[in-house]
């Protein structure tokens, strides 16, 4: 499973990022994301004990999402990510050795740029979705004036003060999508709230 089937499959292009989530808790939340129909979900690892909830997550979501990490700094950290079945892997710069691992294991890297040459580089070394972090502070007319310079079948997403606010402009300025922390999940949410921000994100994607 990848990115173009989850969306293809009419998934909103949202990844959900669960910065701080831990492992008992990551099951419950997935759970809650997928019912509101949110299908990417990302955990970063600099959260607690972040292998043992992918690896949870993973299996609990067999093939209803696609999971993987964040903050993902070093080629170690992507053999970590994949054997425990993460597929997503999300950075927040643009490190060619860990992309090339990536690419390497069949993961679906999404790495962080800032600029054009950051943009190129992660391109050279085999992304082909990038993340535009952080987002808000270069906003959608910097994204539009990338995207006319990147490789047609390259596709950039929106990371960073991104959610049900902004999801509209961000995709009518040409993000394939966007990634959502903090407007979505906080350490502590239980799944109840999670879910209830999810639908109001849903909502949004289908105004």
């Amino acid at each position: 499973m990848t990115i173009d089937d989850i969306l293809s499959d009419g998934a909103p292009p949202v990844v959900a990022i669960l910065r701080g989530v831990t492992p008992d808790a990551v099951v419950g939340i997935g759970e809650a994301l997928v019912a509101a129909g949110i299908r990417l979900i990302e955990v970063p690892l600099n959260s607690p004990n972040p292998i043992e909830g992918i690896r949870r997550l993973v299996e609990a979501m067999d093939e209803r999402a696609l999971c993987g990490a964040g903050t993902v700094l070093e080629p170690s950290m992507v053999d970590a990510v994949a054997g425990v079945g993460g597929k997503l892997l999300v950075t927040p710069n643009v490190n060619p050795a860990v992309i090339a691992r990536g690419v390497a294991l069949g993961m679906e890297p999404m790495p962080g740029f800032a600029t054009p040459t950051e943009a190129f580089a992660a391109v050279a070394a085999g992304a082909r979705r990038l993340k535009l972090f952080p987002a808000t502070g270069f906003g959608t007319g910097y994204l539009k004036a990338i995207r006319e310079v990147l490789p047609a079948d390259v596709k950039a997403w929106a990371v960073g003060g991104t959610g049900a606010a902004n999801i509209g402009e961000w995709l009518a300025a040409g993000a394939e999508g966007i990634g959502v922390g903090g407007a979505l999940y906080k350490a502590g949410d239980d799944a109840a709230t999670v879910g209830a921000k999810a639908k109001a994100l849903m909502e949004a994607w289908r105004g």
